[in-house]
């Protein structure tokens, strides 16, 4: 008889336990609220070269390009007479950093500006008439 106390006041004790985590986790759920991100609004530009970029011309371009406000030190990419870069459109855009760039150096070089055709056109690579793109939608609007 003592054993059967003493199992039914663990099996209680556990299932106790299990009614309090699982009520602290829908009470999680349900007053969470989504996190709030400062991220900076990032944009992809280009410079296209006309010399040859040697590996000490890479890293004077660099230097000069992480010098600027608005660009951070590992978002440059240099790589066949082409620099790609991004930077925060909120602080500056890719007509400034082209002009500061080449007041700092000798460059030929030229911005790379977008033709207006491919400008237009539609990036997310994601089907938005799918089914699996509305139900993740909902998915998100229901948790948020």
């Amino acid at each position: 008889m003592q054993i059967n106390k003493t199992i039914k006041k663990v099996l209680w004790g556990v299932i106790l336990t299990f009614v309090l985590f699982f009520g602290i986790l829908i009470f999680h759920i349900i007053t969470a609220k989504p996190a709030v991100y400062e991220s900076p609004n990032l944009q992809v530009s280009r410079i296209d070269f006309k010399e040859n970029i040697d590996s000490a011309a890479a890293k004077k371009i660099c230097a000069d390009l992480r010098s600027i406000k608005g660009l951070t030190s590992d978002s440059i990419i240099v790589k066949r007479n082409v620099v790609v870069y991004f930077h925060n459109n909120k602080i500056t855009d890719s007509k400034k950093v082209y002009d500061e760039l080449m007041t700092k150096g000798n460059y030929i070089a030229e911005r790379y500006i977008l033709p207006a055709n491919l400008a237009s056109k539609e990036v997310c690579p994601v089907d938005q008439n799918s089914f699996s793109y509305k139900m993740s939608q909902k998915i998100n609007r229901f948790f948020n």
